[in-house]
């Protein structure tokens, strides 16, 4: 069994003794540098970045094959990717680009298939002059979704 086998087998059987964890990205050069991404339902902590490292590393021989090893969790400036991630950020302001444009307002729902997003507009009256406050609502497609990040707001 490859290197990168073995440590993704450690790192699945690792990850199902934290259910609230999830894989985000994995990845394995060929200098032999493993990089593992990971998630939460409620975060990640320091403490579950080092219980998955050392799931791996500890079951790894360094005199078989040398490696570094990575584990860190996802940062806010990378984009969602997971459904998991979009469900722990309900009510949160997202930015999601698509093919058409790009979409910012309040996550209001997430499915199997799509997420809802809700946002106010300023759009003029439909009689007279001046503009009027409107609340809007799209539901975006997974599919049609290019980037979707979390937009932080102090």
């Amino acid at each position: 069994m490859s290197l990168k086998d073995k440590a993704q087998k450690l790192l699945e059987e690792a990850l199902l003794e934290n259910p609230s964890l999830f894989l985000i990205d994995y990845k394995i050069s060929p200098d032999n540098s493993i990089e593992v991404v990971i998630d939460g339902d409620e975060g990640v902590k320091v403490e579950d970045c080092i219980a998955i490292s050392r799931a791996i590393e500890h079951n790894l021989d360094r005199d078989q094959e040398d490696f570094s090893l990575q584990v860190m969790s996802a940062g806010v400036s990378e984009g969602l990717r997971h459904i998991r991630q979009y469900k722990k950020n309900l009510g949160r302001k997202l930015k999601i680009k698509t093919n058409e444009g790009t979409i910012e307002g309040e996550l209001i729902s997430v499915t199997e298939d799509a997420v809802a997003l809700t946002w106010k507009t300023r759009e003029p009256k439909p009689v007279g002059k001046g503009k009027v406050t409107v609340l809007k609502e799209a539901t975006v497609a997974y599919e049609n979704i290019v980037e979707a990040k979390v937009m932080i707001t102090f």
